[in-house]
C-alpha cells in the first residue's frame, strides 16, 4: 500500500510539473485569431493557399536526434498531370542570393510543369532529383525526356545539420502523396521546421483573400517559407524595436539577417505570365511591411501561378498553332494586387505566430515570438482589432 501511495505521489507530482510547464508555454494562434487584421478584404474559407480551388499542400517534417531540423513542403496547382497540363506562371526575384531551381524556364516559357517543392538550400538538388522521378513515372509521361522541376529553398543551417542533406526521396514522395486541400499546418512544419524570421522562429505560413463579385470574385492564396532578418513590424507597430530584438542592435548572439524567403502565390483569375509577374512583384510590398529588407545573403523569390483552365498550356498541342488564352484586363488588376499584398503579409505573420521554440544543432535554441508581449505592444500602438470591414468595401 505504501508503495502504491508513494508511486501515486510521484505520478501526481510529475503531472503537476508537466501541467505547470504546459501552462507556462504560450498558446500559438494565427494572427487573425488574436485580433490582428491585415487589410480590408475578406479571407477564403480556410484563409490558406488551398482556398484556390484545386490547389493542394503536402508537408513532411524531418526531425531526428539533436541536430536534424528540416523538411519539405509541396504545393500542387491542380489534381491532373501538371506536365501534360501546365499552368501559367511567373517568378519575381527580390534578391537573387538563392539556389532556386527551374527559374529560367519559367521566365522563358511562362509556365510551370511540376509541383513546387520547398526545402533547405543544400537539399534542393536531391529534392529536384526526387521530383523528376515522381514526374517521369506518372501515367502519361512514359516518353517524357525533359522535366523542369521547380524547387525553392531557404537556409536552415542555424538549427539544422544542413550539410547532412537529410531530406530524401521518400520524404518528397510522402509530401506529394499526402497533399490535400483544406487547412494547412503552419509554423515548425515541412520546409519551415528549421527557419528563423525577424529575430524569432519562422516557418510556414499561409493566407488568402477573396475579391468581391464586382471585382471578379477571384481568390488569391499565398504560402510562405519565412527565413529572413530585419526589424519586425505589425500593422505599423514597431514590435521588433519594442522587444529589443532587431537587426544591428547590440547583443551577445549575432542577429541573423541572412536566410531567404519563398513566397508562393496561387490565383483562379485568368492571368498571363506577364500579369502573374506583376502580381508576384506586389508580394514584395508585404515583405517590407513586416520589416524585411532583403539582406545581402537573403534569396527572396515570389512564384505566382494561375489555375484558370483558359491559361493552361497542353503538352500536346494537337497541331493547333494558336492558344485561345484569356487575361484579366490591365485596368482590372488593382484589386488582385491588393489581395496579394494583404494575403502575403498575413501569411508572413502566421509563419511567426504559429511557430514554436526550437532547439537544434549545437544545442542552439531559437525562441518563438512572445505572443503576450507582442499583443501588449500592438494595443499600445492601436494596431489590434481592426476586424470590421469599411462600408466602402462592397460586393
Amino acid at each position: 500500500m505504501k508503495i502504491l501511495t508513494y508511486g501515486l505521489c510521484i505520478a501526481l507530482s510529475y503531472c503537476t510539473l508537466i501541467d505547470s510547464q504546459l501552462f507556462a508555454q504560450e498558446k500559438r494562434s494565427r494572427a487573425r485569431d488574436l485580433g490582428i487584421t491585415v487589410g480590408i478584404l475578406p479571407t477564403g474559407q480556410w484563409n490558406a493557399i488551398t482556398d484556390v480551388a484545386g490547389v493542394k499542400v503536402g508537408q513532411t517534417s524531418v526531425i531526428s536526434g539533436e541536430s536534424v531540423r528540416t523538411g519539405v513542403t509541396a504545393i500542387i496547382p491542380h489534381e491532373g498531370n501538371l506536365f501534360q497540363d501546365k499552368v501559367a506562371a511567373a517568378v519575381y526575384v527580390g534578391n537573387g542570393f538563392g539556389k532556386m531551381i527551374g527559374i529560367s524556364q519559367i521566365q522563358e516559357l511562362g509556365n510551370i510543369e511540376t509541383p513546387i517543392l520547398l526545402t533547405n538550400t543544400l537539399n534542393a538538388p536531391k529534392v529536384a532529383d526526387a521530383l523528376i522521378d515522381y514526374m517521369i513515372n506518372l501515367p502519361g509521361n512514359e516518353r517524357v525526356k525533359s522535366v523542369n522541376s521547380v524547387i525553392g529553398e531557404t537556409n536552415d543551417g542555424g538549427l539544422n545539420d544542413i550539410r547532412g542533406r537529410h531530406v530524401n526521396r521518400d520524404h518528397v514522395f510522402q509530401s506529394l502523396r499526402e497533399a490535400k486541400s483544406g487547412p494547412v499546418a503552419e509554423g515548425n512544419v515541412g520546409a519551415g521546421v528549421g527557419t528563423e524570421t525577424l529575430g524569432y522562429k519562422g516557418g510556414i505560413g499561409t493566407s488568402s483573400r477573396k475579391l468581391p463579385a464586382s471585382k471578379g470574385g477571384y481568390t488569391v492564396g499565398v504560402l510562405v517559407q519565412s527565413n529572413f532578418g530585419g526589424v519586425l513590424q505589425i500593422n505599423g507597430a514597431p514590435v521588433g524595436r519594442e522587444l529589443d530584438n532587431f537587426y544591428m542592435m547590440e547583443k551577445k548572439e549575432a542577429y541573423k539577417a541572412d536566410g531567404s524567403c519563398m513566397i508562393i502565390i496561387a490565383t483562379d483569375a485568368p492571368l498571363s505570365s506577364r500579369n502573374l509577374e506583376r502580381l508576384a512583384k506586389r508580394s514584395y510590398i508585404s515583405f517590407g511591411n513586416v520589416g524585411g529588407f532583403s539582406s545581402n545573403g537573403s534569396g527572396d523569390y515570389s512564384i505566382a501561378f494561375s489555375t484558370h483552365p483558359s491559361v493552361r498550356v497542353p503538352y500536346d498541342n494537337k497541331n493547333q498553332r494558336e492558344l485561345d488564352v484569356k487575361d484579366v484586363h490591365n485596368d482590372e488588376l488593382s484589386a488582385l494586387f491588393m489581395a496579394v499584398w494583404e494575403a502575403t503579409e498575413e501569411a508572413l505573420l502566421n509563419s511567426m505566430f504559429m511557430a514554436e521554440d526550437m532547439t537544434g544543432i549545437n544545442n542552439r535554441t531559437v525562441k518563438a515570438l512572445p505572443i503576450k508581449k507582442t499583443l501588449e505592444i500592438l494595443k499600445k500602438y492601436n494596431a489590434l482589432n481592426h476586424d470590421k470591414l469599411p462600408k466602402a468595401v462592397k460586393n
